[in-house]
């Protein structure tokens, strides 16, 4: 027993020290949080809507749009083949999930199914004797188009909130199609939700001058061409514009954003890549004195003439903004297009008086239960229960520094996993001492009771924690939000208490058998 190597008491003592200055900013007030020294650690346990207050939204990501833009891709790549080719066909469309074209000649109906077999090679593609083509993605490549939409979005949605500054928000996947935001701190989600509901595609296209918007209302839109509406109707702006479909330069191609003002009026500064830059140089010195239209989500923004060359890679949008919106557009700009629209299916506000009366609970809870174990461990075990007790007190520290360096959310549930673990850290220091108590009663000698309860208790002790930890990774594994937050801290909580009641407790009885050398034990 007393064979208790130097290492393991580094160990144990560096586990402490390091614990406790993890813990140590939660106790801090946020100016001195703030003014932390960088090379030490100065995060806090991150508090969960629950507890802080704040808004959640349920997102529904419209995948259909998804499979009808994939499909759109291989009407694209088949009139594309067929062109070069110079194939003869008819009847090109899309339903929702295939597309198909009727070849007209005979003749070229070898030569077209040699080009269709290979136009997506994710697809299957029929022929029949007609002349129709037929061709279907396999569910496969549909499920893989889903899933990378619903990743991409969950990182846009992602850019877009951490742009706006609200801190530690929580953006999940939940299910097939839906996205979870909890954006703890925000009581008023409509800003957020102006953000989200926008999916932000910008394209730059010429405006048609062949019609004016009059005639073509009265008449006919030419073809390749289409009436939209603008961004924001103002006296000063069309009430439509005529604008060619061919997209000239993509908002893909964008890398930086910013809000400025220009004359004193707000605006959008933008710039492309090396790509993108070469694209809008060449368009805007083949259409010098024709309009430009700028476009949002097949609205426009504005229409500019383009007075000279722009090479440079970069412009200005401006349009009727107001400090927010030409803010809010930079930002959406910055953070990409999603890949499908989002629906709000949920919206719940947590107001932070509950947080606050949850966090007293709490609190009040955790004192009380932990005076409770104090209590009964003096009264039960002496000596050693008080040993015991600082160990408890390590392992709550060592649990609250664990959640600081991880980041992880602290709910109310996460609040009752610490309360139970206040509980449970005890147990594995009750075995030891039951069956020291035991040995003892047999006529061993303090140093050889210690040795043997120790000894014959770890069997048990690692049973009982680790069908514990199991259930706590199950609900980890298979719940979601408030039950993954009980399972961090009971994970935690039971990693941190065998460490504490097997490690700690059995130093400081070393320490203690090593300089009082006793005849019995105080037990």
């Amino acid at each position: 027993m007393l064979q208790f190597p130097a290492w393991k008491m580094t160990l144990v003592v560096v586990i402490c020290l390091i614990g406790t200055v993890y813990a140590v900013p939660n106790f801090l007030k946020t100016e001195i949080n703030e003014n932390w020294p960088n090379f030490a650690p100065g995060k806090r346990v991150s508090l969960g809507l629950d507890l802080q207050g704040g808004s959640y939204l349920l997102l529904r990501v419209d995948l259909d749009v998804v499979i009808k833009e994939y499909l759109e891709e291989i009407s694209t790549d088949v009139r594309k083949k067929l062109r070069k080719a110079r194939i003869g066909y008819s009847k090109l469309g899309s339903t929702e999930t295939s597309v198909s074209v009727k070849i007209r000649k005979k003749e070229d109906f070898p030569a077209s199914k040699d080009l269709l077999t290979n136009v997506d090679l994710k697809s299957d593609v029929e022929f029949d004797s007609n002349g129709f083509v037929k061709i279907t993605p396999r569910d496969e490549a549909l499920e893989e188009r889903k899933l990378l939409a619903l990743q991409q979005s969950i990182e846009i949605v992602r850019r877009r909130i951490d742009e706006t500054g609200v801190r530690e928000p929580t953006i999940q996947r939940q299910g097939t199609d839906r996205i979870l935001v909890q954006l703890p701190g925000v009581d008023d989600p409509d800003r957020i939700k102006a953000l989200l509901g926008q999916t932000a595609k910008m394209v730059f296209r010429l405006v048609d001058l062949s019609k004016s918007v009059n005639e073509a209302v009265a008449t006919r839109v030419p073809s390749g061409s289409e009436l939209l509406a603008p961004l924001v109707e103002s006296a000063s702006e069309p009430s439509l514009y005529l604008v060619k479909k061919r997209v000239m330069v993509s908002g893909e191609h964008l890398i930086d954003a910013q809000a400025t003002f220009q004359d004193g009026q707000p605006v959008v500064s933008f710039r492309f890549d090396t790509n993108g830059s070469k694209r809008f140089g060449k368009v805007t010195s083949e259409n010098v004195n024709r309009p430009f239209a700028i476009i949002l989500d097949n609205k426009v923004i504005s229409a500019p003439v383009i007075r000279e060359p722009i090479l440079g890679g970069s412009g200005i949008i401006s349009g009727s903004f107001t400090v927010k919106t030409a803010n809010d557009l930079a930002l959406l700009l910055r953070a990409g297009a999603l890949p499908a629209p989002l629906t709000v299916l949920e919206e719940r506000t947590v107001g932070p008086g509950l947080g606050f009366d949850s966090i007293e609970a709490g609190k009040l809870a955790s004192i009380i239960g932990l005076c409770l174990v104090i209590i009964f461990m003096v009264v039960a075990y002496g000596l050693f229960g008080i040993f015991a007790n600082l160990a408890l007190f390590f392992n709550i520290v060592i649990i609250l520094g664990a959640l600081s360096a991880l980041q992880a959310t602290l709910t109310l549930p996460g609040i009752a996993g610490i309360v139970l673990t206040i509980g449970m850290a005890v147990d594995a220091n009750v075995l030891i001492f039951e069956r020291i108590r035991e040995e003892v009663l047999l006529g061993r000698t303090p140093i050889s009771a210690i040795d043997a309860g120790y000894k014959r208790a770890l069997t048990t002790i690692i049973d009982s924690n680790l069908t514990t930890l199991f259930a706590a990774i199950c609900l980890y594994s298979f719940g979601s939000g408030p039950i993954k937050g009980f399972a961090v801290t009971l994970a935690i909580g039971i990693l941190t208490s065998m460490f504490t009641s097997i490690m700690l407790t059995r130093f400081l009885i070393v320490l203690w058998l090593r300089g009082k050398r006793p005849s019995s034990l105080p037990i």
